[in-house]
């Protein structure tokens, strides 16, 4: 139960920390925890494990969370605020790409110890960060898209703005989510796993989105509470 325990584990912290980032820095702070969340997500998607009878990859969570950050920001900061938090991961995950490769072509001295570590993960990189630059670029602004899709219905057909949060939030991230799933399945790991991996891989990494998105929901009604729109 070690990998599950640490699993639940990372999601309460990386919530926490997502509205501890927005209650203490406002807007600021989620912009610079999507940043460092797109690049950490793409290293640690290399790892695969088993949990919850899954083969899955590790980087799940932290993709999760950056759609948490553009909710909150559509929630309490509007449309505009949560697709310049998409821009900054796709900036951030670019400039991540092009320095990490430049490692790779440093002549390394002597005493050197960490260069062949250093080149047998980020020589597979590049392919997980241009597939995550593509995919995280349709299917986040398709869920930032779609959050004010379903925001926009529920306030004309209940004539209520702040009701339904949780209609908007789930019904954007679930679909959004496949849309994700799927596409970065494809693009990183096609060829590099057989057919059966494959749909292990995606059928676990929705399952984890499924049961992050209903977890954030709370987290989204805090938020907020915490910077309630337009004040």
């Amino acid at each position: 139960m070690t990998n599950e325990l640490l699993l639940v584990g990372s999601v309460i912290f990386i919530f926490f920390m997502a509205l501890a980032a927005y209650k203490f820095f406002g807007k600021s702070g989620l912009y610079c925890l999507s940043a460092v969340a797109t690049i950490l997500a793409n290293i640690e998607v290399l790892l695969l494990i088993d949990a919850f009878g899954m083969e899955q990859t590790l980087g799940n969570v932290l993709f999760a969370v950056t759609f948490l950050i553009t909710d909150i920001l559509s929630e309490c900061e509007g449309k505009k605020a949560a697709n310049r938090a998409v821009w900054i991961g796709i900036f951030t995950s670019l400039f991540f790409l092009l320095l990490s490769q430049s490692w790779l072509l440093y002549i390394p001295g002597e005493g050197d110890w960490a260069m062949p570590s250093i080149k047998a993960i980020f020589s597979s990189t590049p392919r997980m960060l241009l597939s995550s630059l593509t995919v995280y670029a349709v299917s986040q602004l398709f869920d930032v898209w779609l959050y004010h899709k379903w925001w926009a219905f529920t306030e004309k057909k209940f004539g209520d703005k702040r009701r339904f949060l949780w209609l908007r939030n789930n019904g954007s991230t679930l679909i959004s989510q496949i849309l994700n799933t799927f596409l970065f399945t494809l693009f990183a790991f096609y060829g590099a796993y057989d057919t059966k991996t494959l749909l292990s891989i995606f059928a676990s990494s929705y399952v984890i989105y499924i049961f992050t998105s209903l977890l954030d929901t709370p987290v989204l009604y805090l938020a907020r509470k915490i910077h309630p729109r337009g004040e």
